[in-house]
C-alpha cells in the first residue's frame, strides 16, 4: 500500500475528522484564559501500515494555534523522532514532510483527548475530557505492534479507553518543555530502548 493515505472519513464520537497528512479537520481553537471555550484537538495522522502509534495527551496552545502536532519550539518530539526513525533533518523540514516521513516509517500520531477545557497548556489543567475513539483507530491499524504514550496523561487515558488492547501500551518520558528535568539525550535513549524493536 502507498505511504500516502487515501482521503476518508474518520468518526470520533460526535466529530467527523478526516485523516490528514497536512492539517487537522477541525479549526484549531486558541486556548481561552478562563477555560470557557471548549478546545478541539487535531486529526489523527496514519496509514494502515502503521506499526507504532505515538499517543500524546492534548495539543498545547502553540499546537492548536498552528494546527500542527508538537509546534512549541522547545518540545522535544520532532528531534526525538528524528533520532528514532533515522531522519536526521526531520525537525527542520516543512510540517507536511515531517508527517509524510512518519507515515513512511510506519508511525501513526494522535492524542488521547479529543476535546476538553483547559487554561494554558499544562496537562494538569485539562478538565471536562472527551476521549478520542482509540478503539476505532486501532481497528484501522492491522499491523500495529505497540502504542507509545507521550507522558503520564496519555498513558492513563489510553488504558482507560482501550482496556486490554492485546498489544503493549507503554508510558514514555514526556517530550513537553514542562518536563525539562530529563535531558533530550536521555529521553531519546528511553524512547529508542522501548520502541526500536517494534519498528525493525
Amino acid at each position: 500500500m502507498s505511504g500516502v493515505p487515501q482521503e476518508r472519513s474518520f468518526r470520533i464520537l460526535s466529530l467527523n475528522l478526516p485523516t490528514s497528512s497536512q492539517s487537522p479537520a477541525c479549526p484549531a481553537n486558541p486556548a481561552n484564559p478562563e477555560s470557557e471555550r471548549r478546545l478541539v484537538g487535531l486529526a489523527p495522522v496514519f496509514d494502515s501500515r502503521a506499526r507504532l502509534l505515538v499517543l500524546g495527551s492534548f495539543p498545547g496552545a502553540a499546537s492548536l494555534q498552528a494546527a500542527q502536532y508538537y509546534a512549541h519550539p522547545r518540545n522535544a518530539f520532532w528531534p526525538l523522532m528524528a533520532a528514532l526513525i533515522g531522519e536526521v533533518d526531520l525537525a527542520t523540514r516543512p510540517y507536511a514532510e515531517r508527517l509524510q516521513a512518519l507515515r513512511q516509517h510506519r508511525v501513526a500520531l494522535w492524542d488521547a483527548v479529543a476535546a476538553c477545557r483547559r487554561e494554558g497548556s499544562l496537562d494538569t489543567a485539562i478538565e471536562d475530557v472527551e476521549p478520542s475513539d482509540l478503539k476505532e483507530l486501532v481497528a484501522r491499524l492491522p499491523g500495529l505492534r505497540v502504542i507509545g504514550c507521550n507522558g503520564a496523561l496519555a498513558h492513563h487515558q489510553a488504558l482507560a479507553a482501550l482496556g486490554e488492547p492485546g498489544l503493549p501500551v507503554l508510558r514514555l518520558p514526556s517530550t513537553s518543555p514542562a518536563h525539562a528535568g530529563m535531558r533530550l539525550a536521555d529521553k531519546i535513549e528511553a524512547w529508542r530502548g522501548a520502541l526500536a524493536r517494534y519498528l525493525a
